[in-house]
């Protein structure tokens, strides 16, 4: 589901932005706080169809103040600390009182803390500017819950504006893969669609495809199902590097698919399977070890190992009596 995947992309980057910006604040390195607020300057007027500016672009370091509408009368600060003090703080400055007078309205943006518990707060708003904590304070949550609402289209351009602001932002962690291993091994293989595959059952491999009820997916099994001898081959050279290494990898690829199941994440049988296959690209590309291949490449080697999980008994059901290797 391209909605799903649009989001969790956004969810993922947001949240690792926000525990780089805590971090660093800790650190006292403010590099990242001051990139930020220009970054959620384009975002949120992307998200909300405002014309935010900088307020530095008028007069450095204006107290209380970061960014400015006029167009809709706003005047927002961004910051990376989220207390009632704060927030009191700001209201109390003098540069708030002008904005007061011509009718704006203050807006606070957390963009490294939860601000539930502000929104439940009174504040002593010395003058009176347009102020409703309940729904004039953000947070990452609160912008995410207004994400999760978008249209398909407007979803895509948030999607867009993220992945190319925050898309090369190095994760927190970076794992070496013996799944990413194998994808590297298999990306310079040259497949031999006229290898003949020897005892394995194509009419079991069938029934448990109409067992499963994988109507679209059948097609992706069809296509990658003729290469599981020169998989298999692989896998045996894998094995060479290291005690059980292809067993690791088949059981890395059971334990995906029983997460999917548990948490629902997909609808039908046919967006699991296709779901399966994204996952493991998506862990192949986080993973250090990641060579640079082609998309196209990472697609049909992520699909390979995918069928010959699901031809091996490790995802979906196997119908009564399944035995894909004729004995």
């Amino acid at each position: 589901m391209q909605r799903k995947n649009y989001f969790d992309y956004v969810e993922e980057k947001l949240a690792i932005l926000s525990i780089r910006v805590k971090n660093r604040g800790k650190l006292n390195i403010l590099d990242v706080h001051m990139h930020s607020e220009n970054f959620y300057r384009d975002f949120i007027n992307l998200l909300y169809g405002w014309s935010l500016e900088n307020a530095n672009n008028r007069l450095q370091n204006i107290e209380a103040i970061d960014l400015i509408d006029d167009n809709v009368k706003l005047i927002v600060q961004v910051s990376a600390t989220a207390t009632k003090t704060k927030i009191n703080n700001s209201l109390s400055k003098k540069s708030i009182e002008e904005y007061a007078k011509r009718g704006y309205t203050f807006k606070f943006v957390s963009i490294a803390e939860n601000a539930d518990q502000l929104r439940q707060q009174k504040y002593n708003n010395l003058y009176n500017i347009g102020f409703n904590p309940k729904k004039d304070i953000y947070d990452i949550s609160s912008l995410e819950k207004d994400i999760l609402n978008l249209k398909l289209q407007k979803l895509e351009e948030v999607y867009q504006f993220i992945k190319a602001e925050l898309g090369n932002m190095p994760d927190c962690v970076r794992f070496n893969s013996d799944l990413t291993t194998i994808i590297n091994i298999l990306a310079e293989v040259k497949l031999d669609e006229n290898e003949p595959l020897g005892n394995i059952n194509m009419f079991e491999i069938d029934k448990k495809i109409e067992f499963n009820k994988l109507d679209i997916a059948a097609s992706i099994i069809d296509d990658y199902k003729i290469f599981y001898n020169q998989v298999e081959k692989k896998y045996r050279e894998f094995d060479k590097m290291g005690l059980n290494k292809s067993m690791l990898v088949l059981q890395s690829l059971k334990k995906m698919y029983i997460d999917a199941l548990l948490k629902n994440k997909y609808d039908n049988s046919d967006l699991l399977f296709v779901g399966l296959i994204d996952e493991v690209k998506e862990i192949v590309i986080n993973s250090s070890n990641y060579f640079d291949i082609s998309k196209e490449t990472l697609e049909a080697c992520a699909s390979l190992l995918v069928v010959d999980a699901f031809m091996r008994c490790k995802i979906f059901k196997n119908p009564e009596g399944y035995a894909y290797v004729i004995t």
